[in-house]
């Protein structure tokens, strides 16, 4: 099936790897504008081969995100397979996601893409959706949950990609079967009361 063509966005991704820079290319592939963030500048060139716009910047200090959300409409929070102690990844997945969402307030950001699958404590993915629920909620920006596993590169970015065009409103309705694990592969939430046109 073609994708209904709708205006082009700018997605910021914020981790990812490999798996992340494939998603960067097929969305700029597609004519959307991907700013993918790196803590080291010797990535650049990797990224910029893939068609994104590098942003130097780490989420473990959030403030050097700040202005990475300039003119973004998609957040990808794809940190499931971040290196670091259990209390680096669980900090990724509470303090610090919920200090970045509570920065897309008032921006152009109009949905949350979260990776809720990889390599980290399965409690800080629950802590994360809990947050990105109560998050979207009350301050009615939608938000997709993907699951795949990062280790299978063709379907994560599937997947991901289901989930970003699920809430930029592309192609039909989004998939809501009943997931082999806990959380859907890619479900997109609308808080209660908002408009789904």
């Amino acid at each position: 099936m073609r994708r209904r063509r709708l205006a082009r966005v700018r997605v910021l991704l914020v981790g990812g790897g490999c798996r992340g820079l494939a998603l960067a290319s097929e969305l700029v592939a597609d004519g959307h504008a991907v700013r993918a963030v790196t803590r080291h500048e010797r990535n650049r060139a990797r990224i910029e081969q893939a068609g994104a716009e590098c942003w130097i910047g780490d989420p473990d200090v959030v403030g050097t995100l700040r202005y990475a959300l300039e003119n973004v409409t998609i957040l990808v929070w794809a940190l499931g397979t971040a290196a670091g102690s259990p209390e680096q990844s669980a900090a990724l997945h509470g303090p610090r996601l919920e200090m970045m969402l509570s920065k897309t307030i008032d921006t152009t950001v109009r949905g949350v893409v979260y990776e809720a699958a990889g390599t980290i404590a399965p409690e800080a993915f629950a802590t994360a959706i809990a947050e990105i629920v109560r998050m979207g909620e009350l301050n009615q920006i939608p938000y997709a949950i993907v699951d795949a596993d990062p280790a299978g590169r063709e379907a994560w970015v599937a997947a991901a990609r289901r989930a970003i065009d699920g809430l930029i409103g592309v192609g039909a309705t989004m998939n809501h079967h009943k997931p082999d694990r806990e959380f859907p592969d890619a479900m997109r939430r609308r808080p209660h009361g908002s408009d789904d046109r």
